[in-house]
């Protein structure tokens, strides 16, 4: 059903695509949108090592949650700032691809519980992330993307 990578010299480890998925800060969620045209959106996101699951959160209404609603395939890309060898112009970039579908988290204290580790990855002022989940917390909707298939890559820019 996927597809394998036709350059195959520049995939990247498992374990190199979850180094990114636990560090880089955000990625892009891409959706069916409205006239099967593609919706993708910038996302912050937090990787869950305990079950490989990728969590975001946001409104309860809008695009997104419509196109999930009608599909729930999603494919999510991130990358690394990336790299430049020593005398070399070229950037180097790793990146992930992951295909998966998607669910809506419905249990209000597993959305507080995902709330809170994903903004952690942020920004370590708990006081602040307390105060942002008792005001927000009852109007948040989690996404679950359950991975499907993952594929990662070194690009070099020439």
């Amino acid at each position: 059903m996927f597809r394998e990578m036709v350059r195959k010299n520049r995939q990247i480890s498992r374990e190199e695509c979850i180094g990114i998925l636990k560090n880089e800060p955000r990625g892009v969620l891409s959706v069916t949108g409205d006239g099967d045209y593609p919706y993708g959106m910038p996302m912050n996101f937090w990787y869950c090592e305990d079950n490989g699951h990728i969590y975001f959160h946001g409104g309860k209404s809008g695009h997104k949650i419509d196109a999930l609603k009608a599909d729930d395939r999603v494919s999510f890309c991130v990358y690394d700032s990336g790299y430049r060898n020593d005398g070399d112009w070229a950037l180097n970039i790793k990146s992930v691809i992951i295909f998966g579908r998607v669910k809506f988290v419905d249990d209000f204290d597993k959305v507080v519980d995902i709330s809170r580790k994903l903004s952690l990855k942020y920004t370590a002022d708990s006081q602040y992330i307390e105060k942002e989940i008792s005001r927000f917390a009852k109007t948040t909707l989690c996404l679950e993307l359950i991975p499907e298939h993952m594929t990662g890559k070194l690009v070099k820019e020439s």
